[in-house]
C-alpha cells in the first residue's frame, strides 16, 4: 500500500447568506487504496480532534448509484476521472505533493447549504412537474409483454442510467439543466408507458427548469464530459424536438 500527501485547498461556508473563503489543510499520509470522500473523512476526524468544524459534503450509497455525492475537484465536476462520481474517484489518481481544490457544485439554482453541501432540490421538482408516468403500467410480466424495438430500449436504458447528480448543471457555462431534463424525457418518450404524457411532460419540465433559473444550453457539451453515466447530447437534441412538436400542437388546440 503507498501512501501521498496532498495539499487540499476546500470551500468552507457556514451557510447560504454567508461569506465563503477557501481554507488550506494538509491531507497527511494518504492511502491511494482510498475514495474521495473517505479522504475527506480522515481529514474529518482530524479536524474534529483537534476541535475544529469539519468540512460538510454530501454523501449517501458510495457506490455511484444514488446521485448524492458531488463536487468540483480542480474545475472539474466529480474529478479528473471520465464517467466516475465522485464517491468511485479513488486517490491513485493524484500523485504526491499534488494541490486539490475542492468547491461545491456552483449555479443559480443550487444554493450553497454550507461547505460543500448545495440545495438540489430543483432537480426533483422538475421530476415533480413531469418526469414520471401516470398510467398503471403494471408489474414486470406487464411490461415484458409489450414489444419495444430493440434499438428504442437500449436508447431508454442509456437515457434511464441518469442518477440526478447534477454534474451536468455545475460544469454547463450556462448552468443548464438541459441534459438532466433530457434524459427524464427521452426515457420516457422512448417507451409506450410514457406516450399518453409525452407533450406534456417536455412543456411542463423545461417550463419548470426556466422558473427554477438554470440557464439554457448552448452546445458546449461540458454536460456530456462531467455526466458520471456519459448521458449523450444526442438526448438535448431528442428534447428539442419533443418540445418543438409539443408546442406547435398545444398551440393549435
Amino acid at each position: 500500500m503507498s501512501e501521498i500527501r496532498l495539499t487540499l485547498k476546500i470551500w468552507r461556508q457556514q451557510g447560504p447568506d454567508a461569506p465563503g473563503r477557501l481554507e488550506t489543510y494538509e491531507s497527511g499520509p494518504i492511502s491511494t487504496d482510498m475514495s474521495f470522500l473517505e479522504m475527506l473523512d480522515v481529514l474529518n476526524e482530524r479536524l474534529t480532534l483537534e476541535g475544529k468544524e469539519p468540512v460538510a459534503f454530501d454523501h449517501d450509497c458510495r457506490e455511484g448509484i444514488c446521485g448524492m455525492c458531488g463536487a468540483v475537484v480542480n474545475g472539474q465536476p466529480h474529478g479528473p476521472e471520465k464517467e466516475t462520481t465522485l464517491c468511485q474517484l479513488h486517490m491513485r489518481h493524484f500523485n504526491n505533493g499534488d494541490t486539490l481544490v475542492i468547491e461545491p457544485f456552483r449555479a443559480r439554482a443550487f444554493r450553497i447549504e454550507k461547505d460543500l453541501v448545495v440545495d438540489r432540490s430543483g432537480l426533483d421538482k422538475m421530476i415533480t412537474a413531469g418526469g414520471f408516468v401516470s398510467v398503471n403500467t403494471g408489474g414486470a410480466p406487464d411490461a415484458n409483454a409489450i414489444p419495444i424495438p430493440q434499438k428504442n430500449a437500449e436508447e431508454a436504458m442509456d437515457a434511464a442510467a441518469c442518477i440526478g447528480c447534477g454534474a451536468c448543471v455545475a460544469a454547463c457555462p450556462n448552468a443548464s439543466a438541459m441534459l438532466f431534463v433530457a434524459a427524464k424525457v427521452s426515457h420516457l418518450s422512448l417507451l409506450p408507458q410514457g406516450h399518453p404524457e409525452r407533450a406534456r411532460r417536455a412543456l411542463d419540465m423545461v417550463k419548470e427548469m426556466d422558473e427554477l433559473g438554470f440557464g439554457n444550453c448552448s452546445n458546449e457539451r461540458e454536460c456530456e464530459a462531467a455526466c458520471p453515466k456519459g448521458i449523450s447530447i444526442r438526448n438535448i437534441a431528442r428534447l428539442n424536438r419533443e418540445f418543438l412538436k409539443a408546442a406547435i400542437f398545444s398551440n393549435e388546440d
